[in-house]
């Protein structure tokens, strides 16, 4: 079945007999390339659907509900239900939105990205992206080596958190980041660090986080941390992807129910920082997603503070440092920034 075109399309199909046992994204590969033909999804694309949670489990007791697990074995009468989001332009048009550029050469810039920017287009977000600024700035030199989609792009901020992030303009300067970011700062090249204002004060002041991370199970927008048994259990043999993050304690306000932590990342998961300080204790401030629950803190701030967390209105995350070795020239590079407005204004009444 399928709706009108230009809509999202729907397929809804049941498991046979003799595909009982397949993998949920071999299986809705095979079984849709089918019926579509050439116009089938990818089985690299369905995956990242299965994931995003655009395929559901229907039937009795089930629910209809998203299974974000390509592994998954299928079973013989399973009702599965796949959604394809309508596709977005392949090439982002340029578009003239404002772009605080901190350093810009022939083969690369550095920007500050604010808070509530999307980085680029996307299901939900087809336009008005970094990308799509980055285009009207760059026109034609900007690298397309990382997909027509994301032009230039190495790696990203979430969309409500603000900092530095640099992009690439030349395939060169796009193969010697890539390199880089793919390190992690293992070799000594690349270097990240963000603030983060998280509820209490973390102990030690100093530690590192080890915890693989991988997408929540009942819940398409959130990530979790994972252990092998719980990886067994969700039979997914991965058992989520290595997150590393090391944080360190700078300032305490309020008595200690808010702290000032530094994060360097040693991997770069989807939210890894938020879930990451979220799992020892310490969510972050604002966050919507993983810092529910802490109405009673809140309460115990000052008047002051909670309008000015009211006002900050998403997670307390700024990536304040940058630094990495220049793809072409192999100059070392670093990059500073200060509090955005919204994430000073709520340290300082924190203080106050």
């Amino acid at each position: 079945m399928k709706n009108a075109p230009d809509l999202e399309d729907m397929h809804v199909v049941t498991v046979a007999a003799e595909a009982a046992g397949a993998r949920l994204d071999k299986y809705l590969t095979d079984t849709l390339q089918d019926k579509e033909g050439s116009a089938a999804p990818s089985r690299a694309r369905l995956r990242q659907l299965i994931e995003e949670g655009h395929v559901t489990l229907e039937g009795p007791g089930a629910g209809a509900r998203p299974v974000a697990e390509p592994a998954r074995r299928v079973k013989e009468g399973e009702r599965w239900r796949v959604v394809l989001p309508p596709p977005v332009a392949a090439k982002p048009e340029g578009q003239a939105i404002p772009l605080e550029i901190v350093y810009e050469d022939d083969a690369l810039i550095v920007v500050m990205k604010p808070a509530g920017l999307v980085v680029h287009p996307g299901p939900g977000n087809a336009d008005m992206t970094l990308v799509n600024a980055l285009v009207a700035h760059c026109g034609e030199t900007l690298s397309g080596i990382g997909g027509e989609r994301r032009p230039g792009i190495v790696h990203r901020l979430d969309k409500e958190t603000s900092g530095l992030m640099v992009v690439a303009k030349t395939d060169r300067a796009h193969k010697g980041l890539s390199l880089q970011f793919a390190a992690h700062g293992r070799d000594g090249k690349l270097a990240r660090a963000y603030t983060a204002l998280t509820w209490g004060v973390p102990a030690p002041k100093r530690g590192t986080v080890d915890a693989n991370i991988a997408r929540a199970a009942h819940n398409r927008v959130k990530m979790a941390t994972v252990t092998p048994r719980d990886a067994e259990q969700k039979n997914d043999k991965r058992g989520g992807r290595i997150a590393i993050t090391h944080y360190a304690v700078k300032a305490a306000y309020a008595g200690g129910l808010v702290a000032q932590v530094e994060c360097r990342l040693e991997t770069g998961r989807t939210h890894q920082i938020r879930v990451h300080m979220t799992a020892i204790g310490h969510p972050l401030l604002g966050d919507p997603t993983y810092g529910t629950g802490m109405k009673s803190r809140k309460s115990k701030l000052s008047v002051d503070a909670q309008i000015a967390l009211e006002r900050l209105g998403r997670q307390a995350l700024h990536a304040h440092h940058l630094g990495f070795e220049h793809p072409v020239t192999g100059e070392k590079m670093s990059f500073d920034a200060e509090l955005p407005a919204d994430m000073r204004a709520l340290v300082e009444a924190l203080e106050g």
